[in-house]
């Protein structure tokens, strides 16, 4: 029965490579939309947890007036990666291309980037952490791709040069070996 208890208590299932599992009690205000028009953009992008518990980024992409992207980005708290290699996010797209970034420290000008491209369906994207390179304002930076030990931001971000609608449901991000 104490073993009962116990496991009740402290699930086994506590995954310390878990980044974020989204679920309907899911605050979506920690999420935090950045769109073109903090440079006089005209994109809109907006943040929610649907029906089901997911997260859900989506709006819309515009080029006018120098625009282009909007992203959704969360601050955690500084994540050890030890013994992690690959981030692993189950989705659903729009069939779109999508930027996947991170931050190893949050007040770094700079992220960590690379892309993906969504099929329509639910599916598990695995990004390996080395493959992310420096970049800042579109601009690959002269420095080594991701080779940090920790993360404080995770960022999903929709920039393809083109005006565009966009939507991207978002269940679970976690570090895998």
């Amino acid at each position: 029965m104490k073993l009962l208890f116990l496991l009740l208590l402290f699930p086994i299932s506590m995954n310390e490579g878990l980044l974020f599992d989204f679920n309907k009690n899911t605050n979506a205000k920690e999420w935090q939309i950045i769109d073109d028009t903090v440079m006089g953009g005209r994109s809109y992008g907006k943040f929610k947890i649907d029906d089901q518990g997911n997260g859900l980024f989506y709006g819309d992409v515009s080029i006018a007036n120098n625009g282009g992207f909007s992203s959704v980005r969360y601050q955690l708290k500084r994540k050890s990666i030890n013994n992690f290699t690959k981030v692993a996010i189950r989705l659903k797209g729009d069939g779109k291309a999508y930027q996947f970034r991170i931050k190893a420290d949050k007040n770094a000008y700079f992220s960590y980037i690379t892309t993906f491209k969504t099929t329509g369906e639910w599916e598990t994207v695995l990004l390996d952490l080395n493959d992310l390179y420096p970049s800042f304002r579109g601009q690959t930076l002269d420095l080594p791709n991701f080779n940090k030990e920790t993360i404080e931001e995770l960022v999903f971000l929709i920039g393809n040069k083109k005006n565009e609608s966009f939507e991207l449901r978002i269940d679970t991000i976690e570090l895998v070996q």
